[in-house]
């Protein structure tokens, strides 16, 4: 038998070679109960994907046995009854050692993924282990694949054309004017899902947060090959100038919304860096946002996969800042409506109705605030983890620790990401309508993010003031005059809602 995790239900989890089944291999998949007792999901997150993997299940017919059990031991025990099991690499540590503490089960390489581990590890090795950067290894990973090259060289002889993607928002528009994102239609199992979440929420067994609407995330491979038709067809070009950028009434804009289809793995990367590649070529989508795209893939979520492993289980456990104050329940509740910031606020109720924002709002809103509130790096990520569709503990532990709580001291980037209020006024129409004024460091309509940010680098100067990226802004706090006002009115503030 072959094992399938809910992540790995794309065709090429099936694929001979490399220890995968042969054509006739019955397949095994497992429900456990008890992974959605172990944290309180966002409610859209369980309903994706139980969704994803009964619909896996119904494919192939009599080759799957879908089991339901309460936990992957209980399941495996029941179905396999000691014949030998193969499976791929799992995404988790927790998951790996579970399969390899099972005596019956053969653990083959990792798919989904552009680069093996092995490769990784030689290339990292090659740079003594230490300086990691993501650009250098995102080169590697084009010169190797072919990605966006001319020869030896990058297309149009630039490796990184993130100038042309860091535009703000069109002026006076609440939205952009771009084909809307490819939506599935929910069928039976749909409904069967959002039965079994309504029962055992009922039934006191598990608990959720967030709303769960009708489905907007691509479930199966037609879905997701619908989408990703759509994205590169009406929305790629359009992609890459406004990236960064951040609108109120349009929370999509030109994204992909592909992240939690590739993770789930009914998409390959391979396929859509390759169908955006193919888009440029043709002159359907100008280099600037194919590139943004092919980075994000390619680049990004390659490096995070690669460096969740390389890192090890102990990074989870880095907090360099000894950021310690735990979640506040308004924020675990995800209570939008408690909270009086206009960006915070917005962003919040995203989470909390669709379970997605794209990167920015995660890591300038969402992640800054918590950076500023020295809270929990591992309680942040555990809750990215959970209340994002796209979640999962190889995803978020690299970004959060590593990226948006600078836990690692600078392993993976190079500074703390993190600003006052006047960034996120540049990058959205987020600050008009707010309560509160960008420019203010205190009184009553001091910005909480401004207020935040000085009152950060201040906490931290010394680790940061031979940092070279942000040693400007901590020599610059040195002559604030109202920096002590600053500092005190942000500690009074504690974890209440901004």
């Amino acid at each position: 038998m072959h094992w399938l995790f809910g992540d790995q239900l794309g065709p090429h989890f099936l694929t001979p070679g490399e220890e995968g089944p042969g054509p006739e291999t019955l397949l095994l998949m497992i429900e456990a109960r008890s992974v959605f007792r172990r944290r309180r999901f966002h409610r859209a997150k369980a309903h994706l994907v139980l969704s994803a993997m009964r619909h896996r299940a119904a494919e192939p017919g009599d080759r799957v046995t879908y089991v339901r059990a309460d936990t992957y031991r209980q399941g495996l025990a029941r179905t396999a009854r000691g014949r030998p099991v193969g499976v791929h690499h799992p995404t988790s540590h927790a998951a790996l050692r579970l399969v390899r503490a099972l005596p019956q089960v053969t653990v083959g390489p990792a798919r989904g993924f552009l680069v093996p581990m092995t490769g990784f590890a030689a290339w990292a090795e090659g740079h003594g282990g230490k300086r990691l950067r993501q650009e250098d290894f995102y080169r590697w990973v084009r010169r190797g694949h072919g990605l966006l090259m001319d020869g030896e060289q990058p297309a149009a002889g630039r490796w990184n054309l993130d100038h042309d993607n860091r535009e703000p928002p069109p002026r006076e528009a609440a939205s952009l004017q771009v084909g809307r994102p490819y939506r599935p239609r929910e069928d039976d199992i749909d409904e069967e899902v959002r039965h079994d979440l309504d029962r055992w929420e009922r039934d006191g067994d598990v608990s959720f947060v967030g709303r769960d609407g009708p489905r907007l995330f691509p479930a199966t491979r037609t879905e997701g090959l619908r989408a990703l038709r759509r994205f590169v067809e009406h929305r790629l070009a359009t992609f890459g100038p406004h990236e960064d950028a951040m609108l109120a009434a349009d929370p999509v804009m030109s994204h992909s919304l592909l992240s939690s289809t590739l993770n789930l793995g009914p998409l390959d990367p391979v396929e859509c860096v390759e169908r955006a590649e193919r888009a440029w070529r043709e002159g359907r989508a100008p280099l600037n946002s194919v590139e943004g795209f092919v980075r994000q893939i390619a680049g990004w979520r390659e490096y995070v996969w690669q460096l969740y492993w390389y890192f090890g289980e102990g990074y989870r456990r880095s907090n360099a800042l000894g950021h310690t104050a735990p979640l506040p329940d308004w924020w675990n509740r995800l209570d939008a409506d408690a909270v009086r910031a206009n960006c915070l606020r917005t962003v919040l109720a995203q989470v909390r109705d669709t379970g997605w924002t794209h990167h920015i709002p995660r890591l300038m809103v969402l992640g800054s605030h918590a950076l500023q509130r020295g809270w929990d790096p591992a309680a942040v990520t555990n809750w990215f983890h959970r209340c994002f569709v796209d979640g999962y503990d190889w995803v978020m532990l690299p970004n959060v620790v590593g990226m948006s709580q600078y836990a690692d001291g600078g392993r993976m980037t190079t500074k703390p990401y993190t600003s006052a209020g006047a960034y996120v006024n540049r990058m959205s129409d987020l600050c008009g309508p707010c309560g509160y004024r960008p420019g203010d460091r205190t009184c009553e309509h001091a910005c909480p993010y401004t207020a935040g940010y000085w009152a950060f680098l201040d906490r931290h100067r010394e680790l940061l003031a031979g940092n070279q990226r942000v040693a400007r802004p901590v020599r610059q706090s040195d002559r604030l005059a109202d920096l002590p006002d600053v500092c005190a009115e942000d500690h009074a503030r504690g974890d209440a809602p901004p």
